[in-house]
């Protein structure tokens, strides 16, 4: 399927009203999911048993990005989607739901818990998408997929900060075709997450070394606290 914006499938809607009101020959909605980074062979670390615990919120996206379409940028500061094309979640959630997987397959946490999760965490790691779109303004036949992930980490729920740093995926769809097109976000989305995997755990390792050597440690997230 060639990945279409939707002026073209305005154009369509026009074209049938002339033909008549109830009859339609567009193409079905597809629905379009990523996957999580592939484990490394052999798994991940196992995790200590005092591993630290990650609970990660729901994303907040910059403006525009809070959809289940397929974005795009176009020229002239344009933003618009693709016609006949979703995730199957808001892209938010299916953000969340891919950094958990993400955490998870690293084999290094305690636990790793997403926003709905009722158990307390160690940690909290809060995501702002800055970028989650194909983006045709470069001037190429196919667009090159951009994925923006400013990152906060917080001690217990986010009430100090311990650490910010920003992940980033680039890749160029192999053609102009959704398909194509999907295959690209899911490249440059692996890539922001393996980044964020990395760094989350880089800067909690930091904080508990930190607190280790000021003699004190993160309670245990098995007990409980008030939210």
């Amino acid at each position: 399927m060639k990945a279409t914006p939707t002026a073209a499938a305005l154009a369509c809607l026009l074209l049938a009203g002339c033909t008549g009101l109830f009859t339609s020959h567009a193409q079905p909605e597809q629905t379009y999911y990523l996957r999580a980074p592939a484990i490394p062979a052999g798994g991940g670390p196992v995790a200590a048993p005092a591993a630290p615990s990650v609970r990660i919120a729901r994303p907040s996206p910059d403006p525009g990005l809070d959809s289940s379409h397929l974005m795009l940028l176009q020229t002239d500061h344009r933003m618009s989607f693709y016609t006949g094309a979703r995730w199957p979640a808001p892209m938010p959630e299916m953000v969340s739901a891919l950094a958990v997987q993400t955490l998870r397959a690293g084999g290094q946490w305690g636990s790793v818990a997403d926003s709905a999760s009722p158990f307390p965490s160690d940690y909290l790691l809060q995501i702002t998408v800055r970028r989650f779109d194909a983006d045709y303004t470069t001037g190429g036949a196919a667009p090159a997929v951009q994925v923006v992930f400013d990152c906060v980490i917080g001690r217990r729920d986010g009430r100090e900060v311990v650490g910010t740093f920003v992940v980033t995926g680039s890749a160029a769809a192999s053609a102009n075709r959704l398909g194509e097109v999907v295959a690209a976000f899911e490249q440059a989305t692996d890539q922001a997450l393996t980044a964020l995997s990395t760094q989350t755990f880089a800067v909690v390792s930091a904080d508990r070394a930190s607190l280790a050597q000021k003699g004190a440690s993160p309670p245990p997230s098995s007990s409980r606290h008030n939210q």
